[in-house]
C-alpha cells in the first residue's frame, strides 16, 4: 500500500513557480556574503535601518571576527512576485556537517569565484556535493573590479572544474554572469563596471527551477538543520517535500532506529526576509521550522500519521578536528582572562550541541586529570 500511495504522489507531482530555493557555494572570501548584503539593499524590501550594518548573514561572533560562514543560514526575499530562499552555505571542508544536509532544501545553486583567483579547494568541495545532488548552477565570476581580475581565464578554470567533477552536458553547459558584490552590479559583459542586480535576480528566475512538489501527497518534511530557542527548545528546520503542516496538528517523527513516534507541531513558522515569521500553514516547497518536538534528530522524517512514508536518512558527516579542554597549565596561567571552570566549559559546550549536530563532546581521562583531580572535555568538529 506505501508503494502505491508514493506512487501516486510521483505521479501528482507538480513544479511550484512562486518560489525559488537556492544554495550558495564560494571559497572564503570570494564575497559571498557582500553578494547577498547587495541583494538585499537592491530588492527594495528592507528600510536602511535594517542593513547598517555590513556582512548581515554572519551573525556568529567568530563569523564576525573571522570573515567566513560555519553555520548555515536561511533569508528570504522577494522578486516579481516570487519568493528566493537564498541559504548561505559553510565555504569550508571543516564544516561538512553543514554542507551535505542543507544543500538538500536547495533546487540550484549561485557559485560564486572570484576573478583573479579561480575556483579554489573549497569551492571544489561544496560544488561536488551540490553537483550530486543535481542542484541547477549559476556562475557568477566575481570581483571583476580588481586590478588583477582574469574573467575570461577564471570561467574557462570553472567549466574545466565541473567536468572534472563529473558534471554530465546539462550541468556543464551553466549560464553565467560577471558582477562585483562590492560595487553592486551584474553583466554578461565583462568591460562593465556599472549597473545593479537585477540581472542576477532575473537570472535566478529563469534558469533555477522551482521545487517539484506532491502537495495532495502525505506530509513529509525531512529534517536538515537545528535550531534552538531559550524559549520553545529545538527547531527542527527542512523543506517540505509532500503535504502540507499545520500549527497545532499531530504528527509522526520517523527516528534513526525506524520507529514512528507521535508528536505535535506546536510552533510553525516560515523564512522571512532576515528571519523567520509564525505561520498557521506551509505546504509543499517551503522551507519551514518546527519547535514544541522533543527530542528531534537531524534526518528525522515528519509523516502523516495517515499515511506516513519516511524519507531516506541523511548521514552527519563525522568530525574532522579534535580538541582537549582542560586546566591551563601554562606558566601564566592566572595573570590576565576571566576565570572560567571546567562546569562553565562543559555549559557551554552542550549548549553549542543543541543547535550544532557536527559536534561531538565527550569526559576523557588526561594527565591533568590524573594531577588534580578534575575531569576534561574533548571537542571534536
Amino acid at each position: 500500500m506505501a508503494s502505491a500511495a508514493q506512487s501516486s504522489a510521483t505521479s501528482s507531482t507538480i513544479r511550484r513557480n512562486d518560489i525559488r530555493n537556492v544554495a550558495i557555494i564560494a571559497h572564503v572570501d570570494h564575497g559571498k556574503t557582500t553578494l547577498v548584503d547587495c541583494l538585499l539593499r537592491q530588492s527594495g524590501q528592507f528600510r536602511t535601518s535594517q542593513l547598517e550594518r555590513e556582512r548581515i548573514l554572519d551573525s556568529g561572533d567568530l563569523e564576525r571576527e573571522r570573515g567566513i560562514t560555519i553555520l548555515a543560514k536561511n533569508i528570504a526575499l522577494e522578486w516579481q512576485g516570487v519568493k528566493i530562499n537564498l541559504i548561505d552555505t559553510p565555504g569550508h571542508a571543516d564544516f561538512g556537517g553543514e554542507v551535505e544536509r542543507v544543500l538538500r532544501m536547495a533546487d540550484g545553486a549561485l557559485v560564486l569565484v572570484d576573478a583573479a583567483e579561480g575556483p579554489m579547494p573549497q569551492t571544489r568541495f561544496v560544488l561536488g556535493k551540490a553537483l550530486e545532488a543535481r542542484l541547477r548552477p549559476v556562475v557568477i565570476v566575481n570581483k571583476i573590479d580588481r586590478p588583477d581580475a582574469r574573467p575570461a581565464e577564471v570561467l574557462d578554470e570553472i567549466l574545466e572544474l565541473f567536468l572534472e567533477l563529473g558534471a554530465d552536458d546539462d550541468l556543464a553547459d551553466f549560464p553565467f554572469l560577471y558582477a562585483s558584490s562590492r560595487d553592486g552590479f551584474a553583466s554578461d559583459d565583462p568591460t562593465v563596471r556599472s549597473g545593479t542586480m537585477q540581472p542576477l535576480l532575473d537570472l535566478i528566475l529563469e534558469k533555477i527551477p522551482g521545487p517539484e512538489v506532491a502537495p495532495e501527497a502525505p506530509l513529509r518534511m525531512l529534517v536538515t538543520t537545528l535550531d534552538w530557542s531559550d524559549y520553545v527548545g529545538r527547531i527542527a528546520v527542512g523543506r517540505i517535500e509532500s503535504g502540507k503542516l499545520t500549527k497545532g496538528c499531530g504528527i509522526l517523527r520517523s527516528t534513526a532506529s525506524g520507529e514512528l513516534v507521535s508528536a505535535k507541531a506546536s510552533g510553525l513558522q516560515v523564512f522571512d526576509k532576515l528571519g523567520r515569521v509564525d505561520a498557521d500553514e506551509a505546504t509543499a516547497g517551503d522551507i519551514a521550522a518546527v519547535s514544541g518536538i522533543e527530542p528531534i534528530e537531524i534526518g528525522d522524517t515528519l509523516c502523516s500519521p495517515d499515511d506516513p512514508q519516511p524519507l531516506p536518512r541523511l548521514a552527519v558527516d563525522e568530525p574532522t578536528l579534535s580538541m582537549v579542554f582542560g586546566i591551563n597549565t601554562s606558566p601564566l596561567a592566572g595573570r590576565s582572562g576571566t576565570f572560567l571552570t571546567t562546569r562553565h566549559l562543559r555549559d557551554r559546550l552542550l549548549k553549542e550541541l543543541e543547535r550544532n549536530v557536527a559536534l561531538r563532546v565527550e569526559p576523557i581521562g588526561s594527565f591533568c586529570e590524573k594531577r588534580r583531580g578534575r575531569p576534561s572535555s574533548r571537542l571534536s568538529r
